[in-house]
């Protein structure tokens, strides 16, 4: 890379097929979707493409297949404005996911990846690493783990976008700065929010959880608080945390006040949520721009 990039997301970057579905189908049942949208997708290719449209600059890194749904994301990153020079192409399939999604929001997701492994940990050689902020979503943990150690070093901020338990997460929960993580990850992981948040912050200076429509808690060292969701309709939530914490990283590169920060972040997570679609749902600078100077009461 050239030059420096506000955010560096690093991780998992699939294709999305998004049906809209009456309702969830039950074992050996046939359902009729109403609708078809198909995208790219994967938490920190999405997180990349929200950043690059809040009007920061991005870069993923990450792997995709040299098949037909690698090059309509590759094409679709550029076509964003996300840096893609450190994208790992391959003869592995590129990861797709099936999300069945209800009219009230809720999804069900089916993934497949065949035989695609992991990144290997000198798959990428970054040193200096371009960017001011380096987000990981723990789905490639070896390039992970090397490019964490690298940034504590050159005292670059990391983010974790902790969106389950598993053993990506667990590897660098506990080597960032700002551990961000769901609901569904405290519960697992703690069996509630509150006991996850005393637990997390053991581990990492800043933890924030993500509580969808109830909003969000965080903590900062001995400091604690909450902050309410924006109220929006909620059409898809695929994609909502994808978005919160590409914005998330993206206040940390410009350096916004840590209320200012959670607001921008919550901002861009509730409007993912109004339009089907992670990739298709992500806001606009103008369309964030609107709801961010909103009060949040």
């Amino acid at each position: 890379m050239s030059q420096t990039v506000d955010v560096l997301c690093v991780g998992h970057a699939s294709y999305d097929l998004i049906f809209s579905v009456s309702r969830h189908p039950d074992a050996d049942e046939k359902v009729v979707a109403d609708n078809l949208l198909s995208c790219g997708g994967g938490p920190a290719a999405n997180a990349a493409v929200c950043i690059a449209r809040l009007g920061l600059t991005s870069a993923f890194a990450g792997y995709l297949g040299r098949d037909l749904y690698g090059d309509k994301h590759f094409q679709e990153l550029n076509d964003e404005g996300v840096d893609t020079q450190l994208i790992i192409r391959g003869a592995s399939p590129t990861p797709l996911s099936t999300i069945l999604v209800k009219p009230d929001g809720k999804r069900c997701l089916i993934n497949y990846k065949g035989d695609t492994q992991a990144l290997p940990a000198d798959a990428l050689n970054l040193a200096p690493i371009p960017a001011k902020v380096v987000l990981f979503d723990g789905h490639e943990p070896f390039i992970s783990l090397a490019l964490a150690e690298q940034a504590r070093q050159s005292k670059i901020p990391t983010v974790l976008d902790a969106g389950s338990v598993h053993d990506g997460t667990l590897a660098l929960m506990n080597r960032v700065d700002y551990l961000v993580c769901s609901e569904k990850f405290a519960v697992q992981y703690a069996g509630d929010e509150h006991k996850a948040l005393s637990r997390l912050a053991a581990l990492a200076p800043t933890v924030v959880i993500t509580l969808g429509e109830r909003g969000l808690v965080w903590q900062r060292g001995n400091e604690q608080g909450a902050l309410s969701a924006y109220p929006v309709t909620a059409i898809d939530t695929t994609g909502a945390g994808d978005a919160f914490h590409g914005a998330f990283a993206a206040a940390l590169a410009a350096r916004l006040e840590w209320q200012a920060l959670l607001r921008y972040a919550s901002a861009a997570g509730s409007l993912c949520c109004t339009k089907m679609g992670a990739r298709l749902g992500l806001p606009s600078r103008q369309e964030h721009a609107r709801l961010f100077n909103r009060p949040l009461f």
